[in-house]
């Protein structure tokens, strides 16, 4: 398959899914533009703001859309082949993905614009609603560690051949991480001038959109400024998200958010031009050498010829690739923020389900760039590297040859921004979960559950080898996608209780549970072969001991929802 053809193929799906599968999950809920949504009944200029959905679905994207659906399909290439990731991403983000993400904002909405955890005490209990957010605390836990490291690996890794062409002293990552400093510093002037000086979105947007693309010149200049090691910078990027997660919203993260969604749409339609006009020649393999359907069973079977995990094409095809085809992060998203701005309930169409779409596409985009490269070429090059390359590559189509360093920087520095969004919101989140579930407020409160958040995956980097996103991203995809399922369920169980038809949510829950489950069940053997081998590597201990709390969680979340699903009639009510 040409790049070309995979452009229009996925093109072609996630048109036809949008207009068909989107509108009969539609029909299913019975949207009603009649409703008063908590957005019109509760606006209060600050966290209740009705907004227009083509604006609404730019800040939704840009909070969903990060490092998941780059990082995961450029692995998931490497392990198991291109033709694998193309089938899951096309047909799991529109039957699953885009069916999560527009479900979870259509229950959040009508339950007040509560989260999904919050549904479930109301739908299931108290136990549930306790269960399910140590739950998230735990994956949001898995997000920072996997992101973090990808993050440190984009500004660690040098390219001297690269240097080598520039004809002066060049290091790349030094350039990403001095671009990247600069960019948050600018979002933060941002925020400033938007909260004193009063300037109109179009004056803010004329100024600081342009100089978000100085600031990656700016950084090909100044890239031997910032050569730390990947344990320092682990300190930096968590230290800032510690102090970032307890900074006002205005200060930092809804400027960085509205930056970086031009970022993610400049990418994005710098991928569409190298896909339809590069004319590359797919390099990686169909099917990669060693992948067999058998996997699993000589897995648990043992003995001296165990496969690796990578390997193993069900279930970690699914939860490598990740986000790219469904989150259970987006549904954190839909009711935290987004739900307090849909103005009416057909919006939520397009803003949840034509979002999943788009970043459906993002993970083809991401998956391109790596199959247009060779196994050798690829071999030890962190995914944000072959990535922000490809986006390089294709970015020269249009700039030439001559603006090579400047492309390199930019492409490498989009995965970091997409990256600092996710890495901040997440610690933010994590900060609510602790301080809700212990009843803890005030800013003390607040510093204490935030440093909780960030100190356990310092202290997790700091015992791993640099680069060992690769270890994490697996335990971090199987959290993130069994979040999903246990979402669906959640919404189930809802549906389930109010006499509505809802297989179109159980189905897909089964399915990814399923997976899941299996997934944390081969993590957890191979963490005890680990442990009692006494090979020195924690890292597969570690992930087995948090995969066996994971499944704790979980099966008590599912044998409350059927207690909750026996024990109470089916009965009508508003929040159906």
């Amino acid at each position: 398959m040409s790049l070309l053809a995979l452009a229009l193929v996925t093109m072609t799906v996630l048109a036809v899914g949008y207009l068909t599968y989107g509108r009969f999950i539609a029909r299913q809920f019975r949207l009603d533009d009649r409703t008063t949504t908590p957005a019109v009944a509760r606006a209060d200029g600050i966290d209740f703001v009705p907004t227009r959905p083509f604006y609404l679905l730019g800040q939704h994207f840009s909070a969903i859309a990060a490092a998941g659906p780059i990082v995961g399909p450029i692995v998931a290439c490497q392990d198991f082949g291109w033709l694998p990731c193309v089938l899951w991403i096309l047909l799991g983000v529109v039957f699953i993905g885009a069916v999560h993400d527009f479900s979870a904002l259509v229950a959040s909405v009508r339950h007040g614009a509560h989260s999904i955890a919050e549904i479930a005490r109301a739908n299931i209990s108290k136990k549930a609603w306790a269960a399910l957010v140590a739950f998230i605390w735990l994956a949001l836990l898995y997000v920072i560690v996997a992101f973090t490291d990808v993050t440190v690996a984009t500004f660690t890794n040098n390219d001297e051949e690269l240097a080598r062409l520039a004809g002066v002293e060049f290091n790349k990552g030094g350039a990403v991480a001095a671009a990247s400093v600069m960019y948050l510093l600018l979002a933060t002037v941002m925020g400033v001038v938007q909260r004193f000086f009063r300037w109109p979105m179009w004056l803010l947007t004329a100024v600081f959109v342009p100089a978000t693309l100085g600031v990656v010149w700016l950084g090909t200049k100044m890239s031997t400024l910032l050569l730390l090691d990947a344990k320092a910078w682990y300190w930096i990027v968590l230290g800032y998200c510690l102090a970032a997660s307890m900074f006002p919203l205005w200060l930092l993260q809804q400027s960085r958010g509205y930056l970086g969604g031009f970022v993610l749409y400049l990418a994005i339609g710098i991928g569409l031009v190298g896909l339809l006009f590069g004319g590359y020649r797919v390099e990686q393999p169909m099917i990669a050498p060693g992948v067999g359907f058998d996997g699993l069973f000589h897995f648990f079977a043992g003995g001296e010829e165990v496969p690796k995990m990578t390997t193993i094409l069900f279930p970690f095809l699914f939860v490598t690739i990740a986000c790219g085809a469904c989150s259970g992060f987006h549904g954190l998203v839909c009711g935290g923020t987004t739900s307090k701005q849909i103005e009416k309930e057909s919006h939520c169409k397009p803003v949840a389900f034509g979002a999943m779409l788009l970043e459906g596409f993002v993970a083809i985009i991401a998956l391109s760039t790596v199959m247009i490269m060779s196994a050798e070429q690829t071999k030890g090059v962190p995914p944000g590297s072959i990535y922000g390359d490809g986006i390089a590559r294709f970015l020269t189509l249009m700039l030439g040859e001559n603006a090579l360093l400047f492309a390199k920087t930019f492409g490498a520095m989009a995965v970091a921004t997409f990256v600092f969004d996710t890495l901040d919101v997440a610690t933010r989140l994590g900060r609510y979960l602790l301080q809700e579930l212990f009843e803890v407020k005030g800013r003390v409160g607040g510093a204490v559950a935030s440093l909780a958040t960030v100190g356990v995956p310092l202290g997790i980097l700091l015992t791993s080898a640099p680069g060992s996103y690769r270890a994490y991203w697996t335990l971090f995809g199987s959290s993130n996608q069994l979040l999903a399922a246990l979402t669906l369920l959640g919404i189930t169980v809802w549906l389930k209780r109010n006499g509505k038809r809802c297989w179109y949510t159980a189905v897909p829950m089964v399915f990814v549970m399923a997976i899941t489950v299996t997934a944390l069940v081969v993590q957890v053997v191979h963490g005890f072969r680990a442990a009692i081998g006494g090979t020195g590597d924690f890292t597969p201990v570690i992930n087995g001991v948090v995969a066996v709390i994971l499944l704790a969680l979980a099966v008590f979340f599912v044998s409350q929802a059927v207690t909750s699903i026996r024990a109470t009639p089916r009965h009508q009510s508003e929040a159906a």
